[in-house]
């Protein structure tokens, strides 16, 4: 028997990868030994502390039966997108479940091609299951459930490229350190299927790889177990892609003009006298003027000073600039008083800004929320400490002395150098007329908003930056949304910018959904809206100020919170529930549960001043206080 042991290990190992594992997850391929059991030449090793439980995998791998009869049933299955909702019960006779730490069941995925992936389902007693069933207390923790996204099932990539059949998994441990463990189809569970299949679709994204799947479920009728098709439809780096990445590619020419020629340039024109009543407004961001620049643009313009006011703006930091603008820029930077950005802008941070000269950042987020710039040292995506990027600014403007800290972290500089001013953007929140106004524009050219209240659905993105930036629609219920809320209400999108992937509503639901995301102006939109979801975006500051009911929908907070982090805890922060599913949404809103008491100090906090003249105190505090105007 040991031979033939040994053989079946030589056939399983003889195709082996290293395993990939992460916390949810375990996907190997060709080794199904789960290292319990290894081969070394002509002998099996089990460790001492594994024999127990290596018991039932060497019976297994022998093609020894036990005597155990399994009992187990699908009791719901339901699909949303990529996403599998499973519950069900599975126990083995004779075998008690009494204490659901000493029992293990998992969803088992295995491919022809070697590949073996296992989910850990929870264990719920058997009331827990919603329906009335003929089993013994002494198999109490008999049931499970699960919902798995195939979309992000192998680090957060989808389910990889293959034919699998789905098995159910029990392993008992009895005390007296007996092991039992024993795999089964999931049994006859056609009648979940609608028409007999469900098919979605399935995308990454990252800075080098744009990936999309279909997912195929179908009924195993041999095996009696649902069968899952991944079927890989493209692969390749995004940056290749677009018509023009032949003329976007950066060779070394135009690398050694943007770094080495451009500070040469920078400082020749240094040489030059510096122009008292020059402003530039510079952005990688946005290409026209709008958000904090407009307003303290016209600002500006309302004081009737003899400004020179000049702009050099691009709508993301990959769209190139050609060789006159790097010229230009140069020139501009050294020549103006007042050099004004809004967001990240790498071009900036090489230089030593001259005497007399401000460099000022009008950062677009309002508060502190998520960990930014250096606040993210030694995480991944964060920056070396050796960065430049940020610290040659000489004034950056806050919403309140209580986040001017975390601001000075972030980007590097003194904690003097933090101006408390307000955000100028938010001053129309104080402005009742300029509101009136854009809710009697956004009724009458969006007619179907008025006379329903509005829900906006407003996350960030996922990813660590633009060039992989993305949002997996898949985790919103659209159906189950749409039946409890859409006699009351309407579901606008408002997708973040940079997200790439491609979201369609279905035409069933469009009474009920609409895309807003290319509506550039937020805050008007936040005007009309009753209800505002989001999850980790600064959006949450300014429609605070409004008083409105928020939900924090973050079906991933706890991988957040691992990897990227937040200046606060996250709980005790959001002035709203957190809600991780669409059912939880739903309970929340038609409940009118929405945490509202905590609004108040949460604005108190975030705001030294609530008066509308943020854009006044920029000028006022920054610019006309320190500039000789004739």
């Amino acid at each position: 028997m040991i031979s033939r042991v040994k053989r079946k290990i030589k056939r399983l190992m003889g195709k082996s990868k290293p395993s990939q594992r992460n916390e949810a997850t375990q996907i190997e391929y060709g080794n199904y030994t789960d290292q319990l059991v290894v081969h070394e030449d002509d002998k099996l090793i089990v460790s001492k502390e594994n024999l127990s439980q290596s018991l039932p995998l060497i019976a297994e791998m022998a093609g020894i039966e036990e005597n155990l009869i399994p009992r187990r049933k699908i009791t719901f299955m339901q699909w949303n997108g990529p996403i599998l909702d499973i519950k069900g019960y599975f126990y083995l006779d004779a075998i008690p479940l009494e204490e659901d730490d000493l029992v293990k069941k998992r969803l088992v995925l295995i491919s022809s091609s070697g590949i073996k992936i296992t989910i850990p389902l929870k264990d719920v007693g058997i009331d827990g299951l919603d329906q009335p069933l003929d089993i013994e207390g002494k198999y109490y923790w008999a049931g499970f459930q699960g919902k798995i996204n195939f979309a992000t099932l192998d680090h957060n990539a989808p389910l990889p490229h293959g034919e699998y059949s789905v098995y159910l998994e029990i392993e008992v441990h009895v005390l007296g350190d007996q092991h039992y463990r024993k795999r089964f189809p999931l049994g006859n569970i056609e009648g979940y299927l609608e028409n007999g299949f469900h098919s979605s679709k399935m995308e990454y994204y990252s800075s080098k790889k744009e990936m999309k799947f279909n997912l195929l479920a179908t009924y195993d009728l041999p095996r009696k177990t649902l069968k899952i098709h991944s079927s890989k439809l493209k692969d390749m780096n995004p940056a290749e892609m677009s018509l023009d990445a032949d003329q976007n590619k950066r060779g070394i020419f135009y690398s050694f003009f943007t770094k080495t020629v451009f500070i040469i340039l920078y400082r020749v024109f240094c040489l030059l006298p510096l122009n008292e009543n020059k402003i530039i407004f510079a952005s990688d961001s946005r290409s026209g003027m709008s958000g904090n620049f407009q307003f303290v643009y016209d600002e500006l313009i309302r004081r009737n000073h003899k400004f020179e006011i000049h702009t050099m703006l691009k709508k993301g930091v990959a769209e190139k600039k050609t060789y006159k603008e790097i010229v230009e820029l140069a020139y501009q930077i050294a020549t103006s008083k007042f050099v004004i950005l809004d967001d990240f802008y790498p071009m900036v941070y090489s230089l030593k800004i001259r005497n007399g000269a401000e460099l000022i950042q009008l950062w677009h987020a309002v508060g502190a929320f998520k960990t930014f710039g250096f606040s993210r040292l030694g995480r991944p995506g964060g920056p070396s400490p050796r960065s430049r990027n940020h610290r040659n600014y000489s004034k950056a403007i806050v919403s309140s002395t209580n986040v001017a800290r975390h601001y000075a972290e972030g980007f590097g500089i003194e904690k003097d150098k933090v101006i408390p001013t307000g955000i100028p953007r938010t001053d129309v929140f104080f402005d009742r007329a300029y509101q009136e106004s854009v809710k009697e524009r956004l009724y009458r050219e969006y007619p179907f908003l008025k006379g329903k209240k509005v829900i906006m659905f407003a996350p960030t993105f996922r990813g660590n930056g633009q060039q992989s930036a993305h949002y997996p629609m898949e985790v919103l219920d659209l159906n189950r949304l749409y039946q409890d809320l859409h006699e009351e209400y309407v579901f606008l999108f408002k997708i973040h910018p940079f997200v790439k992937n491609d979201f369609s509503i279905p035409y069933q639901y469009s009474d009920f959904y609409y895309d807003f995301s290319s509506y550039r102006e937020i805050n008007d939109l936040l005007f009309i809206t009753d209800i505002l979801i989001t999850d980790y975006s600064s959006v949450c500051f300014e429609f605070a100020l409004l008083n409105k009911p928020m939900l924090f929908f973050a079906f991933d907070v706890e991988e957040y919170v691992r990897t990227r982090d937040f200046y606060y805890e996250f709980h005790s922060f959001i002035p709203g529930p957190l809600v991780r599913t669409a059912e939880e949404i739903v309970q929340k809103i038609q409940l009118r549960n929405f945490n509202m008491e905590k609004i108040e100090p949460f604005v108190r906090y975030f705001f030294d001043d609530l008066d509308g003249k943020s854009s006044e105190r920029v000028v006022d505090q920054i610019i006309l206080g320190k500039c000789n105007i004739n």
